[in-house]
C-alpha cells in the first residue's frame, strides 16, 4: 500500500462544511488566472490545489481568465495559459472569463449608485490616495462622496458611453473610510479605458476593477471554495461587503488563503520576466531557464514531477522558500522512471583500440530502460575507433583516480574492457590519440569469465564512425544570488548569471539521430535532456534539465550544514520584505501591505524592531513598515521607548510625503 497523505488545512475546511451540511453536489472550484503573461511554477502549486480538489470530492472546476484590464492582456497569455493546464495533466469543466460577466457588474455597479452606495469622482490619484489616511488612522471623505445618485449615474453612463478621457473620472464604492481594512476605504469600482479588448472588442470603455469583478465572478459561478494567496486575505471582507448589499441567495463563495510558492534563485513576477524577454536576456517565455510553465516543459521537466514537487511542497498558511534543488530532485526521479539512456559525449578524445581489426563492426546490444522492464533493448556500432570523454583520460594519474590510464582498464559501458597502452600527441603536447587494446572474451551480458572481471570504472563511449553530431545546450541557474528580488535598492537584471548557458557540439550514438522534440534521454554519466524544438533532420538539439546527482547544491553548502529545503519567514522577515517592496505598489497595494504590516505587529516584538529603526534613510518603505507597526503597538497602549521616539522625529521631517503621511500617525 502507499504511503497515505495526510489533508492539508483546506481540505479539513471543506470536511467541516460538508460535516455541518454543505451538499456535496454544490462542490466547485476554480483556478482564476489573469490572462496578461505565462504562467510559472508559482501557479503550478494553485493550479494542482485546486484540480487536486476537484479530484478529490469529485467536483467540477472552472478555469476563468480574471480580463479586466485590456492595456495588458492578450489573447496568446489564454491559449498559453490553456496549453499549460492541459500540459500539466488537468481539464476544467467551464471555461469562463470576468469579461462574460461585465453586463451583469455593469447592472450591480448602477444599483449600487442608485441606492446610495457608490459615487463618480473626479479627483486626481495622487488626491484619493492621500484621503485613504493610514492603518492607524481614519481616511477622510472625498467632496463627492454625498453626490446625488442621479448625478452619480449620469456621470457613470457618460463614461460608459465614451465622453470622458481616461483618468478623468472614477467610480467608487461607498465604503468606511474608518475601518481599519483599509481596502474598504472607498475602493475604485470602474476606471475609463479607451482601449480595446481582446475578446469584448470595442463594446466597453470602462472597465472594472480587479476586486470588483473577483468576487463577483466567483458568486456568479457559484464557486463554494475560492482559495487565494495570503496577500488577499485582506480582500475578503471587501467581497463580502459588495455581496451584502448585492444578493440575497444563492451559495456565497468561502474563501480561505494558503502561502504562495517562492523558490530561491527564481523570480515569479510577470512584469519582471517580461522584462527579461524584452530586454533579450532570454529567448522568449518559454527559455529553459524561465521558471514558466512553458520554460520548465522546454528544459525537460515533466507533468508528473511538478505535480510531485507541488505535493511534496504541500499547502501551508505561513510563507516559506523552497530550494531549488528540491524541483530538480522531483525531476530526477521521475526522469529515472521514463528516460531512454542514450550515450553522447561532450569532449572528446579518440581511442583506437589497436587489435581490433580496422574496418571492423559490431552491433552491440543495450537496454534502453534498467529501471522499465518493458523498455526493451537497441544496438549500438562498436568499431576500432572511438570517442570518450576527455576527462575519462588521464596520462599521468595518481591512485585515486579509476578511469582510464596508461597500464590501466576500464570497461566500455555495454561493450568490452579496454586497457590504454600508449598516446599520440600533436606539435603543441596535446593529446590526440589513446591507443588501446581489448579483451575480445570481456563483452559485457556475454556470460563468459572474462565478461565478470572486476574494474574499477566503466566509462560511456561512441564510434567515432558511426557518431551523430548533436547541440547541447547545459544551463545553470539564472540568477548568481538566491533572492534576486529582495534587495528594492538594487536592480534585479545585475543578478543575472553571465553564465546560464553554454552551448556545445557532441558526439552522439546513432540513435539520437531520430530523436523528436520532447523525447526524454538520458545521456549515461552526464545527465537528463530533451531534444528540442530548434531541432532539423540534420542537426538535433538537446537541452539539459538536471544532472545525475545534485552536485551543484552540495557546492553551496558547508559540509557541517545541514539540508533545509524550506525557510519559514518569520513575522520580522515578512515586515521587511513588505517593506522593501512598500513604495513600489499602487495605492491599492500599499493598502493591503499595511494591513498586513499591522496584523503582523502583535507578534514582533519591540527589542526585534529595534534594529530597523537605524534603517538607511533611502529605505523608506522599510521606515513606512517600522511607522505603522510603532502606530499599531500604541493602540495597545505600549509606550515607546526614546530610539522609537526619536525614530518617528525624523521620519516626519523626511523629503519623502508617505513617510511623514505614516509617521503623523504616530503619537509622541
Amino acid at each position: 500500500m502507499g504511503k497515505k497523505i495526510a489533508k492539508h488545512f483546506i481540505e479539513h475546511i471543506i470536511d467541516e462544511d460538508l460535516a455541518a451540511g454543505l451538499d456535496p453536489s454544490l462542490l466547485r472550484f476554480r483556478f482564476p488566472p489573469e490572462p496578461n503573461g505565462y504562467l510559472h511554477i508559482g501557479h503550478v502549486k494553485a493550479i494542482c490545489l485546486n484540480f487536486g480538489l476537484g479530484k478529490a470530492y469529485n467536483a467540477p472546476v472552472n478555469l476563468r481568465f480574471d480580463d479586466t484590464n485590456p492595456a495588458k492582456e492578450e489573447q496568446h497569455y489564454v491559449d498559453a495559459i490553456k496549453d499549460g493546464i492541459s500540459w500539466l495533466g488537468y481539464a476544467w469543466d467551464k471555461e469562463c472569463y470576468a469579461s462574460d460577466y461585465f453586463d451583469q457588474l455593469y447592472a450591480w455597479a448602477v444599483r449600487l449608485i442608485n441606492e446610495g452606495h457608490a459615487y463618480v469622482d473626479s479627483q486626481t490619484p495622487e488626491q484619493i490616495a492621500a484621503q485613504k489616511g493610514t492603518p492607524t488612522s481614519s481616511g477622510s471623505a472625498s467632496p463627492y462622496r454625498n453626490q446625488d445618485p442621479k448625478e452619480a449615474l449620469r456621470l457613470f453612463e457618460e463614461m460608459k458611453a465614451g465622453k470622458h478621457q481616461e483618468g478623468s473620472y472614477v467610480l467608487r464604492f461607498k465604503g468606511d473610510m474608518a475601518s481599519s481594512n483599509m481596502l474598504l476605504r472607498d475602493p475604485i469600482l470602474y476606471r475609463i479605458m479607451h482601449k480595446p479588448h481582446h475578446r469584448t472588442k470595442e463594446a466597453w470603455c470602462i472597465y472594472p476593477m480587479y476586486d470588483w469583478a473577483h468576487g463577483q465572478s466567483d458568486f456568479i459561478e457559484q464557486i463554494s471554495h475560492s482559495l487565494c494567496t495570503l496577500e488577499f486575505k485582506p480582500h475578503r471582507d471587501l467581497y463580502e461587503a459588495f455581496l451584502d448589499l448585492l444578493v440575497n441567495n444563492g451559495l456565497r463563495p468561502k474563501q480561505r488563503e494558503f502561502a504562495r510558492l517562492n523558490l530561491n534563485y527564481t523570480i515569479t513576477s510577470k512584469r519582471k520576466l517580461q522584462r527579461l524577454v524584452v530586454d533579450g536576456k532570454v529567448n522568449g517565455w518559454d527559455d529553459p531557464r524561465m521558471p514558466t510553465i512553458s520554460g520548465l516543459r522546454r528544459r525537460g521537466y515533466t507533468p508528473n514531477s511538478l505535480r510531485k514537487f507541488a505535493e511534496t511542497v504541500g499547502i501551508a498558511k505561513r510563507e516559506n522558500v523552497i530550494d531549488a534543488s528540491l524541483l530538480e530532485f522531483c525531476a530526477r526521479e521521475d526522469l529515472n522512471q521514463i528516460a531512454t539512456r542514450a550515450m553522447a559525449v561532450l569532449d572528446p578524445i579518440k581511442v583506437v583500440i589497436t587489435n581490433y581489426a580496422e574496418g571492423q563492426k559490431e552491433n552491440l546490444t543495450t537496454d534502453n530502460n534498467p529501471e522499465d522492464s518493458n523498455a526493451g533493448t537497441r544496438t549500438i556500432p562498436f568499431t576500432n575507433t572511438l570517442f570518450i570523454e576527455q576527462e575519462d583520460f588521464r596520462e599521468e594519474a595518481t591512485g585515486t583516480f579509476f578511469r582510464l590510464k596508461i597500464g590501466g582498464e576500464v570497461r566500455l559501458k555495454s561493450a568490452y574492457i579496454i586497457k590504454a597502452e600508449s598516446l599520440q600527441k600533436d606539435a603543441a603536447g596535446n593529446i590526440e590519440v589513446v591507443h588501446c587494446t581489448y579483451d575480445p572474451k570481456s563483452l559485457s551480458g556475454s556470460g563468459s569469465s572474462e565478461s565478470q572481471r572486476k574494474v574499477k570504472a566503466t566509462i560511456h563511449w561512441v564510434s567515432a564512425g558511426d557518431a551523430k553530431e548533436i547541440t547541447v545546450r547545459q544551463y545553470d541557474r539564472l540568477f548568481q544570488t538566491a533572492s534576486p528580488d529582495t534587495d528594492k535598492e538594487v536592480d534585479f537584471m545585475t543578478h543575472l548569471n553571465p553564465d546560464s548557458l553554454s552551448v556545445q557540439t557532441a558526439f552522439a550514438e546513432p540513435m539520437l539521430a531520430d530523436a523528436k522534440a520532447g523525447d526524454h534521454f538520458q545521456f549515461q554519466r552526464l545527465g537528463y535532456f530533451v531534444c528540442d524544438k530548434d531541432s532539423t533532420d540534420g542537426l538535433k538539439v538537446f537541452n539539459k534539465t538536471v544532472g545525475l546527482r545534485d552536485t551543484w547544491f552540495k557546492q553551496q553548502i558547508k559540509p557541517h550544514q545541514q539540508l533545509k529545503q524550506t525557510h519559514i519567514a518569520s513575522p520580522l522577515d515578512t515586515l521587511r520584505k513588505l517593506g522593501k517592496k512598500f513604495t513600489s505598489f499602487n495605492a491599492e497595494k500599499q493598502d493591503s501591505a499595511a494591513n498586513q504590516i499591522a496584523t503582523l505587529a502583535k507578534d514582533i516584538p519591540a527589542s526585534a524592531l529595534a534594529p530597523l529603526y537605524n534603517t538607511a534613510a533611502k529605505k523608506t518603505g522599510t521606515r513606512i513598515a517600522v511607522a505603522i507597526v510603532l502606530a499599531t503597538y500604541q493602540k495597545t497602549a505600549t509606550v515607546l521607548d526614546p530610539e522609537a521616539i526619536d525614530f518617528i522625529k525624523k521620519a516626519r521631517i523626511d523629503k519623502n510625503p508617505l513617510l511623514i503621511k505614516y509617521a503623523e500617525d504616530v503619537k509622541i
